[in-house]
């Protein structure tokens, strides 16, 4: 049992064998499938950051005004409601394929992956819930004096965004144990489900329940299809298209369609399927590079453009509470409610933190998952009107908070990562001192080395 969370903080970790640990390595296949997704989120989280920079150079620039007419260019055939802005085209329709790749990752999670077992899914959905909480709690504090109209942002400051998030670790922890970046992702899984249930249950307004009840009828055909292995996108792709289109009639944000289609996706593959991957994982290959190299930025280009070189701009933004309950949400919050949730599961639980690891680098991590772009922005959209004049101090809020956190993670990160480099020298100097070949070392090793090559 941990004594004291602060004591716990940096303390040295040791390696004796436990039986029930948290932020475990996992499987050899697991722990292959995250690195594959660290190294292609790696890339979505450049492209989203270009985009976000284009964007903000785009709408402070004297062009500014072809950026905003660029947005509110309205497309679609309006017969269905559908004549929306390029805009909201973004954040309701491409933000669907990213949240379909979500719904990829959790079905494959719960049924194959750490999400399965109940002991090793208790840390991620504890300190998932933990993260989000906190940082509402901080938001509420901030804005509760000023008026119930800001109140409504409750839910900004506790996403994460996982191709950020991911994109800084994958520079910032090529040292780092493979567990702590299995636990960011699939943090930031449960995460994204979490964001998801909150847009549907409250920020979704005047449901029509007889659109959403159709819904479920193309969704159960897709079901259907995929169970029977047609895999065709001739077919699957009208049936995707009629479910989001009767999502986003019924009232419900459309990016919820994007999930629940991700999860009538069988995992298991079929007998006699040539490369052994079941349809879950083989969607995911195929449709994450559209998400991560297309949707995603695109949304990001769309979202964050704000104009900050108006007199007054900034300095109204850091003054009003939605600004700085954002911020601090995601900059204290974050790091706040997830260590203080993984800490008190370890407390009052039989599960302990994984020998490897310290609880430092649970805060790192913690720190990194305020990172909260995508989810965020698209929560401030929902949350405040375009009437409200609060959009602009969401976008510089989430701007601020992301930035500052990833800054700030990465101080504790890079520090973790060269102490972890350290250790693995230490290791393989021992190793080829005694003669014996790296990969048959054990991993265990005297404290008494570890601390004098910490020293």
């Amino acid at each position: 049992m941990p004594g004291s969370l602060v004591g716990d903080l940096f303390a040295t970790p040791e390696r004796p064998f436990v039986s029930n640990v948290l932020f475990s390595r996992g499987s050899w296949l697991e722990s292959s499938r995250v690195a594959n997704i660290l190294r292609k989120e790696s890339v979505g989280g450049m492209l989203l950051l270009s985009s976000a920079l284009v964007a903000l150079i785009w709408a402070n620039s004297p062009w500014a005004a072809s950026y905003f007419d660029l947005a509110e260019v309205r497309v679609g055939p309006s017969s269905l409601h559908l004549d929306l802005s390029l805009a909201t085209w973004a954040a309701d329709g491409l933000l669907a394929i990213f949240f379909f790749v979500v719904g990829l990752e959790l079905n494959r999670e719960f049924v194959e992956g750490d999400l399965r077992d109940p002991s090793r899914a208790a840390l991620p959905i504890v300190a998932a819930v933990a993260g989000m909480a906190v940082p509402a709690l901080f938001y509420v504090a901030v804005t509760v004096t000023s008026g119930t109209e800001r109140l409504h942002g409750w839910a900004i400051p506790s996403a994460t965004d996982i191709a950020f998030a991911v994109a800084v670790l994958a520079l910032m922890g090529s040292h780092l144990p493979l567990a702590l970046r299995t636990f960011l992702l699939t943090l930031a899984v449960v995460d994204d489900l979490l964001a998801i249930l909150v847009i549907a249950v409250f920020y979704s307004s005047g449901v029509n329940f007889m659109y959403l009840a159709a819904a479920a009828v193309p969704l159960a055909v897709f079901w259907w299809v995929t169970k029977r292995g047609w895999h065709s996108g001739w077919l699957l792709t009208p049936l995707a298209v009629i479910t989001w289109v009767l999502m986003h009639s019924s009232g419900v944000h459309a990016t919820v369609a994007g999930v629940l289609l991700g999860f009538m996706v069988p995992v298991f593959s079929f007998p006699g399927s040539p490369d052994g991957r079941g349809p879950a994982e083989r969607f995911e290959h195929h449709i994450r590079p559209i998400s991560a190299g297309f949707a995603v930025p695109v949304f990001a280009f769309f979202a964050a453009g704000v104009s900050v070189t108006g007199e007054g701009v900034l300095s109204s933004a850091f003054k009003d509470p939605v600004t700085l309950g954002i911020i601090v949400g995601l900059v204290f919050g974050k790091p706040i409610g997830i260590l203080l949730g993984s800490w008190l599961l370890a407390k009052f639980t039989r599960a302990e933190l994984d020998p490897s690891i310290s609880w430092i680098d649970v805060l790192g991590v913690g720190m990194l998952a305020g990172v909260g772009f995508t989810v965020s922005l698209l929560i401030g959209k929902l949350a405040f009107s375009a009437e409200s004049g609060f959009g602009d101090f969401v976008t510089i809020g989430v701007l601020s908070g992301s930035v500052s956190a990833a800054v700030l993670s990465s101080f504790v990160l890079r520090a973790r990562n060269r102490h972890y480099g350290r250790i693995a020298v230490l290791e393989s100097t021992d190793a080829n001192a005694d003669g014996i070949p790296d990969v048959f070392q054990r991993p265990e090793r005297d404290e008494g080395d570890a601390q004098q090559g910490e020293s």
